[in-house]
């Protein structure tokens, strides 16, 4: 394509608008496309920054991902072909486009474009490689290869032809995230990818997100949905899910920050919900995300300490980017708006955007802005959607885009540097930039490379580097370029870095596959070590016990158990490497003197033991399980009461039918039928199978769940331990200074609706259970909202407390909770018992007032 100029001044194009005041725009009224230099003017943007224009239509067309390459050259995907019209028809065209931009003159303007790759369906991500890219579109997943270095891309290879197999943009595999460990990974999908030995090979992993990735300095995952805004990882890939007898509830896609709230600086009448009340506010702005996307962790440190490390989230439907600061709290990522009521960047322009950042080799912001009218795709347009959008005059036209780049006022650009021209010695060195972007793209230049001569200089800067986060990226380069020394492990092992020493454990648990004869230097460490572990030093021993003899792994864990059991992601991690060894650890708990007691985490831990020992089923282990009830049913122990409650709620899971046969009945029978309620006896009898009983046409005559309600009552359990026992306790009693009953409770009994709309978004007391009034201190002033948890999640809590402690009461489905989700969205507050109760009614008129 032959370059193109613009026809404006650069001190135009950079000109900054911050805090600037609008008109009053009218959201009835059709928004016409403006030009780059009208757009400037739409914007409002934090005091001291300055958005400026770096490309924009023709040279760009509906960018919706970018990345810079080892050069500086902008990558863009473009999806030429997405919604053309209102009805989507001409998106199955091959119109898509891997288009590569170039700054030839150094004035910070992309003023050249090379098409790498064109005729694509419907493209989503991209991900550089050596000599070519990882490119996603509709059904596949092609590695791309330009052999002449033209940027035009001369062969592609069908990798994966699984990948985004729906077809619709925001709900199918995308992102493509190069991470510190040398894989891609991607969001909405269960897949990730690497280079073995020449060879690309795909692996499974925990599924995450909805479109868009990114990660933190140390590697941990950052994601969202387009109704929540920011979740992460709090611990490496595919460590959890290692034991198929056990759900995690924590540790992967855990929610940073409840607040959902936006603040647009114009009316959003063109959304997709707003029809339904509470969605916009009294002059039609939108009231919370409904579209969040493509989170990047700030990496850079341009924007002044304050800004390092911080998430920015693109709302197209809002026509803004939110900022969030996160901090860690203990083991918790958490994330706050630090200025509420104002966002870090925001449009009057409706045909503004966002839908993709990214931190450039100058530590810029860049924002890809799709700049169209309609962004919904055509799969889930509402009536009211369309009728708006028509009436707007929004659908048209079509093949615009802008690439804006967020800096400090008067800041000025300058040329990329050349890493593809760069030596080892200076790409090792780029290893401790202060930029993130940098750190990432020299780790994957050394690792494409192969040269094994630099070895030597990065176990150099592993060992005698100042800085933590480049001896890390150093170690991985060396994990990648497969020359990674065990001596070199186990001295970081003992390293003041909390990073570098985790770091190095996990890249030791596949030395030892090679090296089975480490086993004893570790085994020896993580036992000294154990003892005085610091929370996040924990953590990964935890992670790691896996590695370990039995014997030793057990005794592992009831250290750290007894160290940090309240932390729920500990246990989960705990239980994720006890893969078959529960039984062992369970026994060794209930034969522990120091066990004569109980407190709210040994009870979970030991449910969920039990649990996972029962999903294992082996029937020698639960018999036995059996036989210790039996035997101190009449001592008072509380473990009897955990695992003869276990034991009923894991036979309540239909595939646990008939799975202990016995030539008569066994005593734990009459147990339960004496210290269980009715349902619960019932349920016992499911897993029991004696002459005479057939638990296959045993119906639990106390409770009207379905089989599949009792396996949704069963995965409640688990996650009402996890979020909720904490405050309402493990029996349903409530906790004092915590949380009120939920045992007997008519606000859990009555109306399911109701029960959802506390859950998502929280209640404040005071309020009245059982004729009794519960407020501030005997409870906390505020239960928080759960709406980063998903709509399955929040439906089995509900259908588990509705169900347990003498509670009768029907299931809740995760359709009523997404459905309460979407009805009542807007709500960014906390509700008072009146104004549920008031708002429960008003519902209940109006179904009853329909024809």
């Amino acid at each position: 394509m032959p370059t193109i100029r613009f026809l404006f001044t650069v001190s135009l194009l950079s000109c900054i608008f911050a805090c600037s005041k609008h008109e009053p725009i009218n959201g009835e009224a059709p928004s016409p496309p403006k030009s780059p230099k009208e757009a400037l003017k739409s914007f409002q943007i934090e005091p001291g920054f300055e958005i400026q224009l770096v490309a924009s239509e023709p040279l760009v067309q509906d960018p919706i991902f970018i990345t810079f390459d080892e050069d500086g050259r902008l990558w863009v995907v473009e999806m030429r072909s997405f919604m053309p019209d209102i009805d989507g028809e001409g998106e199955s065209l091959p119109l898509g486009r891997i288009n590569v931009l170039e700054d030839s003159n150094g004035d910070g303007q992309m003023d050249k474009s090379t098409i790498y790759l064109d005729s694509l369906i419907m493209p989503r991500a991209l991900g550089l490689i050596k000599g070519g890219a990882l490119v996603a579109e509709n059904n596949a997943l092609w590695i791309t290869f330009d052999d002449n270095g033209d940027l035009k891309a001369d062969r592609k290879e069908l990798f994966d032809p699984t990948y985004a197999a729906n077809g619709i943009p925001e709900h199918s595999d995308n992102g493509l995230l190069r991470n510190i460990d040398n894989w891609y990974y991607n969001a909405k999908s269960k897949l990730r990818y690497r280079q073995v030995n020449g060879e690309w090979v795909r692996d499974s992993t925990e599924a995450r997100g909805q479109y868009g990735i990114s990660h933190d300095d140390q590697g941990r995952l950052i994601y969202n949905y387009n109704w929540s805004q920011l979740h992460g990882d709090l611990v490496p890939p595919n460590y959890l899910g290692r034991n198929p007898h056990h759900i995690p509830s924590t540790g992967i896609d855990h929610g940073l920050t409840i607040d959902r709230r936006i603040y647009p600086i114009r009316p959003n009448l063109a959304v997709n919900r707003g029809y339904i009340p509470g969605t916009l506010d009294e002059n039609g702005h939108l009231l919370e995300f409904t579209a969040a996307c493509s989170p990047v962790v700030f990496r850079s440190p341009l924007f002044s300490e304050n800004y390092y490390g911080n998430v920015f989230v693109c709302e197209p439907a809002g026509n803004l980017v939110k900022r969030n600061v996160v901090r860690e709290s203990g083991l918790i990522l958490e994330a706050n708006d630090p200025h509420p009521g104002k966002e870090f960047l925001a449009s009057t322009d409706e045909r503004f955007r966002p839908v993709h950042l990214a931190v450039g080799p100058d530590g810029a912001l860049y924002l890809a802005d799709m700049y169209r009218g309609l962004i919904q795709h055509g799969s889930y347009v509402t009536p009211y959607l369309r009728e708006q959008t028509l009436k707007k005059d929004l659908v048209l036209p079509i093949h615009m885009g802008r690439i804006w780049r967020i800096v400090p006022k008067k800041w000025k650009p300058s040329n990329f540097p050349q890493l593809s021209k760069e030596s080892n010695e200076g790409l090792v060195q780029r290893l401790n930039h202060e930029i993130g972007w940098h750190r990432d793209m020299a780790q994957r230049l050394l690792v494409e490379s192969n040269d094994h001569t630099v070895v030597p200089l990065l176990e150099t800067l592993v060992k005698e580097g100042t800085n933590e986060l480049g001896r890390m990226h150093a170690l991985w380069a060396l994990e990648g370029l497969e020359k990674l020394s065990t001596d070199l492990l186990i001295r970081l092992l003992s390293d003041p870095s909390v990073i570098l020493s985790n770091h190095s454990l996990r890249l030791l648990e596949v030395k030892i596959k090679q090296e089975p004869e480490l086993i004893h230097k570790i085994q020896e460490y993580l036992m000294a070590e154990a003892p005085k572990a610091s929370r996040r030093r924990a953590l990964q021993l935890a992670l790691s016990a896996a590695i370990l003899p039995e014997k030793s792994q057990i005794e592992l864990s009831k250290i750290l158990f007894e160290k940090y059991g309240e932390e729920p992601v500990i246990r989960d991690a705990l239980m994720s490497s006890l893969k078959d060894k529960e039984f062992e650890l369970a026994r060794a708990f209930w034969n522990s003197e120091s066990w004569s007691k109980s407190n709210p985490e040994r009870e979970i831990f030991l449910e969920m033991l039990i649990s996972s020992i029962i999903n294992k089923k082996d029937s020698r282990e639960i018999k036995e399980i059996v036989q210790w009830i039996e035997k101190h049913e009449t001592k008072k122990d509380w473990k009897i009461n955990i695992a003869l409650n276990s034991l009923a709620i894991q036979a309540a899971e239909v595939h646990n039918l008939g799975l202990l046969k016995y030539g008569k009945q066994p005593l734990i029978i009459d147990i339960g039928e004496r210290q269980l309620p009715s349902n619960k006896a019932d349920m016992l009898k499911r897993m029991f199978e004696w002459p005479g009983h057939a638990p296959k046409n045993l119906i639990v005559s106390s409770s009207s769940l379905s089989e599949s309600d009792l396996k949704q009552f069963a995965l409640g359990r688990q996650r009402y331990l996890a979020s909720c026992s904490g405050c309402h306790g493990t029996d349903g009693k409530g906790v004092t200074r915590m949380g009120p009953p939920l045992a007997g409770s008519e606000w859990v009994t009555e109306n399911e609706t109701r029960l959802a709309l506390i859950l998502l978004h929280g209640m404040e007391g005071p309020l009245e259970i059982g004729g009794k009034i519960y407020d501030a201190p005997e409870i906390l002033p505020v239960m928080p909202s759960h709406s980063t948890m998903d709509d399955v999640s929040i439906a089995a809590i509900l259908t588990y407390i509705r169900n347990e402690w003498g509670n009768q009461a029907s299931a809740v489905s995760g359709r009523l909770v997404a459905t309460t989700r979407h009805l009542n969205q807007g709500r960014v507050y906390p509700w008072t018992a009146k104004e549920l109760n008031e708002h429960i009614k008003r519902l209940e008129n109006t179904i009853t007032q329909k024809p």
